[in-house]
């Protein structure tokens, strides 16, 4: 069975997201939004890291609804999308500040 590049990426965020938000960040000693950002920002490598072994030169085209794009347009916007809820109720239910950070 072949799956689709869209659906390949899709669910590498899903994993992705999966681990930052129901075990990495709830182990945290410290729940701030500096400590999640950093963290966040390695996970995205990562994602783009194993996306690009997949897709880097391969020439494929990733349809975001409106316009088709390239597999580094398409992780970064998918992950994004995917990202903000579950960082909102994150933040919420862990009264993380999003505007004033003392960390």
């Amino acid at each position: 069975m072949q799956v689709a590049p869209e659906l390949q990426i899709l669910i590498l965020n899903a994993v992705i997201l999966g681990v930052a938000y129901l075990g990495i960040y709830p182990t945290l000693a410290q729940k701030t939004l500096n400590r999640i950002m950093v963290i966040d920002v390695v996970l995205s490598a990562l994602a783009l890291l194993v996306a690009g072994g997949w897709f880097w030169g391969t020439g494929v085209t990733f349809n975001l609804l409106f316009f088709n794009t390239n597999w580094v347009i398409f992780t970064i916007i998918t992950l994004f999308i995917m990202e903000l809820p579950l960082f909102v109720w994150f933040a919420r239910k862990h009264d993380i500040s999003m505007f004033d950070d003392n960390d």
